[in-house]
């Protein structure tokens, strides 16, 4: 399994365009084959910050999600947007198992 998680801030001019794109590329990308759990949501409190969260079955699912169209267009609108802090991991191997 790999993760993807980190976080994205935006100016709070683009935040609003942030999250209507990210909407739309989620909406996409959670039929992608090898997305098993893909989530971008804004941070309570911080309304222009973003949670990444992604979880897929390996690294080629993930560079075939970097190639699509849909992901294309999402990055387009973050370079227009004004992103001024992308912290990005990727976490790799690992069992995933429930806490309790």
């Amino acid at each position: 399994m790999l993760i993807v998680t980190g976080t994205i801030e935006i100016t709070p001019e683009g935040a609003e365009a942030a999250r209507k794109a990210a909407q739309e590329m989620v909406a996409e990308t959670v039929k992608e084959a090898g997305c098993t759990v893909y989530e971008f949501s804004q941070i309570l409190g911080h309304a222009n910050r973003f949670r990444v969260y992604e979880e897929w079955e390996s690294q080629a699912a993930l560079e075939a999600h970097f190639a699509t169209p849909h992901m294309a267009t999402f990055q387009a609108v973050l370079g227009k947007v004004g992103v001024t802090e992308s912290l990005i991991y990727r976490i790799t191997g690992g069992d995933k198992k429930p806490l309790r």
